[in-house]
């Protein structure tokens, strides 16, 4: 397919646009698309239709205007070529929409990125395939990259996604924004999600995005309880009503294993004499998981009648803290984050470091360490990758003396020191 370049108005005295224009036959439609650069028609070669790059009627800007005309024949013989190998058809719409992206224009003074991202969330969320806490993922997402574009000076569009706006990303998030590996990964994992949405919907072409390499994940040292705590927890006499109720929460979810956002998906029609029977609130497709009761969690149950006094996960996080710090649970404890390949520690109080998601790890690691199998732990949890599963195990001090203590203090015949 040939294309050309015109003037908008050749026959005035005055500086007049000039236009790019293709002819595509099987629409039977002529495309113009306006290039936004001006020139005198007399410095403009008709015949060759592109400016005068040599002689008396050469423009002073002759040569920033060819090198601006090149990147749309440029883009033009590209976007050709690759709809020819995808073997897909190549339309005008098609076109508009790659040189909108890509020199200036969107819909309704929004820029095309955001524009489609903004439809990939909508979709989802319309569709109802993400929970909650998916939906506040995404939109995290979308806001690193506004103010990813601000401090770096980077506009964001479909071309420019290639190793260098990923090392400047890289850079923003863990430099400036102080993410650890995992959170970097995660998010990373994330916008990758977008861009194959994108790519599948035809906002782009463009796949440099998929030899994106995360930084490397790292297990975290985290906290998990003992029997000794849980016991300590429950026989503790709170002065405050507060504090006893978030205990109990914490507790609950503790010897279920559910995530604290599940704890609300709890109703006395859901309940049996045995097990709690939950349907899963991130994923529709699962079957319904059945979590057996024991006598520390249809205790709870029935002291709310069958109706856990939850409240914001914000707050119970702030207050499981302070339950944990009135309990004097204050000993120092190192928290070992990883940023790069540095390994960043920090002691803090014991207090400091529960957090909800503790009572999830906590009964992951108590089941492990009775020697409960992955498989039969997955099916209370829910989780489908035992991988992550195991991220949650814990290994404390003692396990481990006691298991070096069962392997080498054996009767060895040793010589008199």
């Amino acid at each position: 397919m040939k294309y050309t370049f015109n003037l908008k108005e050749p026959k005035i005295d005055k500086e007049t646009l000039i236009l790019f224009s293709c002819y595509f036959k099987t629409e039977n439609k002529k495309f113009v698309f306006s290039t936004g650069e001006k020139i005198l028609p007399e410095n403009w070669d008709f015949e060759n239709r592109l400016p005068f790059i040599n002689g008396k009627k050469k423009s002073k800007f002759a040569q920033s205007i060819k090198l601006q005309l090149n990147r749309y024949s440029d883009l033009f013989l590209e976007t050709e070529s690759l709809y020819k190998r995808i073997n897909e058809p190549f339309t005008s719409k098609n076109l508009k929409k790659i040189f909108d992206e890509q020199f200036k224009k969107a819909p309704a003074g929004k820029n095309l990125f955001f524009n489609a991202y903004d439809q990939f969330t909508a979709e989802k969320v319309s569709g109802k395939e993400w929970s909650e806490s998916t939906i506040k993922r995404y939109k995290n997402i979308r806001n690193i990259l506004e103010n990813f574009q601000t401090a770096r000076k980077f506009k964001l569009t479909f071309s420019k996604i290639d190793h260098a706006f990923h090392r400047e990303l890289t850079s923003y998030c863990m430099d400036d924004l102080k993410h650890i590996n995992n959170t970097y990964a995660r998010n990373l994992g994330l916008f990758k999600t977008f861009m194959f949405w994108a790519k599948k919907n035809k906002f782009t072409y463009n796949d440099n995005f998929v030899e994106f390499k995360k930084v490397e994940r790292v297990i975290t040292n985290q906290i998990a309880l003992t029997i000794d705590d849980l016991n300590n927890l429950m026989q503790f006499e709170f002065e405050s009503l507060k504090l006893e109720k978030v205990r109990d929460v914490f507790v609950f979810a503790c010897v279920t294993g559910m995530r604290f956002g599940e704890l609300s998906l709890i109703r006395r029609s859901n309940v049996t004499n045995e097990s709690i029977l939950l349907k899963e609130d991130k994923d529709e497709t699962k079957e319904t998981r059945e979590i057996p009761l024991t006598s520390i969690s249809r205790y709870i149950l029935l002291k709310y009648d069958y109706k856990l006094p939850l409240i914001a996960n914000q707050k119970q996080n702030k207050y499981i803290k302070d339950v944990f710090e009135v309990m004097k649970y204050n000993s120092k404890v190192q928290k070992v984050t990883t940023k790069g390949k540095e390994n960043i520690k920090q002691e803090m109080f014991f207090y400091d470091r529960i957090s909800t998601h503790t009572a999830r790890r906590t009964f992951i690691t108590m089941m492990k360490r009775q020697g409960k199998s992955d498989k039969l732990i997955a099916s209370i949890t829910g989780h489908n990758d035992m991988k992550t599963l195991n991220q949650y195990y814990q290994i404390s001090e003692p396990e481990k003396k006691e298991a070096m203590d069962e392997v080498f203090n054996v009767d060895l015949k040793l010589k008199t020191v």
